[in-house]
C-alpha cells in the first residue's frame, strides 16, 4: 500500500507563486523555483505547479518556468494551466513535468483524458477537479474557478476515471485558503466512487488537517499551500505530527544522506 503523501502546491501567475482565499485576492509570495527546491528540502513528497492564470488568458503554461523548476527538483512534479489539447502535453513533459493536471480543457472536450494515457499513460494525467457545494450537489468550476458548470463533481471525477485518468486533484473552491480543514465529505465521496488516488486540496491549516484528510477523507495525498508559504509550518514539521498520529508518511528527504 503506498505511503499517503504530503504535496506542495504553487499557484503561478506571470511567473511568480500567488495565493488567496477561494481563488480571489491572489497576492505575491515568492519565486517558484525556490520554493519549490525548499519545500522538496523539507521532506516534500511531490510538488504540483499550477498556472493559474493560463486558462483564463487563452494562452499555454510558461514552460521555462516549468523547466527551471523542474531542473531543481528530484521529487515528481505535477503541471497544469494552459492544457488545451493533447498536443500540449508533450512539450510539458519534455520540459520536465511527470504529471499533467487537466481540468478547463477536459470539460470542454473529455477526449483529452483518453488520448493523453493512451499517448502518454494514466499515470502522466491527472485530472484536476475544482468544486463548490451548491445546494445537495458540488458543482465543478473551470477556468480557475471562475466560471460554473452543470457538471457534478462525484459523477464528473467518475467520468473522468473511466476516460482514463489515474489522479484525481480535487480542490474545495469554498475552503480554499480558509484553513479550517478540507471538505472531507467530498473528498470521501469521491475517493470511495474511483478508485483512483484522490488528492484533498482546499482548506489545509495544521497538521491535523491532513490527518483528517487521509483518515476520514480517505485521500492518498493532501496538498499544503498557504500556511507553508506564510511561515505557519514546514513540512518537516507536519510529517512529524503525522507521524505522532500513525500516519505512515514517508519522513527522509530526498535530497537527505541520512535515513
Amino acid at each position: 500500500m503506498l505511503r499517503p503523501r504530503v504535496i506542495v502546491c504553487l499557484d503561478v501567475k506571470e511567473g511568480r507563486v500567488v495565493k488567496g482565499t477561494r481563488f480571489k485576492g491572489l497576492r505575491d509570495v515568492g519565486d517558484p523555483v525556490e520554493l519549490a527546491a525548499r519545500y522538496e528540502e523539507e521532506g516534500a513528497d511531490e510538488v504540483v505547479f499550477l498556472d493559474v492564470s493560463a486558462s483564463r488568458e487563452g494562452r499555454g503554461t510558461l514552460l521555462d518556468t516549468v523547466r527551471r523548476t523542474a531542473e531543481r527538483l528530484f521529487i515528481p512534479l505535477t503541471v497544469g494551466g494552459g492544457v488545451r489539447t493533447v498536443e500540449d502535453i508533450g512539450p510539458m513533459l519534455r520540459a520536465g513535468a511527470d504529471k499533467i493536471s487537466v481540468n478547463s480543457a477536459a470539460v470542454r472536450d473529455p477526449s483529452i483524458l483518453t488520448e493523453g494515457a493512451e499517448q502518454f499513460g494514466s499515470q502522466c494525467i491527472v485530472a484536476s477537479i475544482d468544486a463548490a457545494r451548491d445546494s445537495d450537489m458540488y458543482r465543478c468550476y473551470t477556468h480557475g474557478g471562475s466560471q460554473p458548470t452543470e457538471l457534478d463533481a462525484l459523477e464528473w471525477a467518475a467520468e473522468c476515471k473511466d476516460r482514463g485518468a489515474g489522479e484525481i486533484l480535487l480542490t474545495s473552491i469554498d475552503r480554499d485558503g480558509v484553513r479550517t480543514g478540507y471538505e472531507l465529505e467530498l473528498t470521501r465521496a469521491v475517493a470511495e466512487r474511483v478508485h483512483v488516488p484522490v488528492i484533498a486540496s482546499g482548506g489545509a491549516g495544521a497538521s491535523e488537517h491532513l490527518r483528517d484528510a487521509f483518515a476520514q477523507g480517505l485521500a492518498s495525498a493532501a496538498l499544503v499551500a498557504g500556511i507553508l508559504h506564510d511561515g505557519v509550518t514546514t513540512v518537516s514539521a507536519l510529517k512529524r505530527d503525522l507521524t505522532g498520529w500513525g500516519v505512515p508518511v514517508r519522513m527522509t528527504s530526498p535530497t537527505s544522506a541520512s535515513p
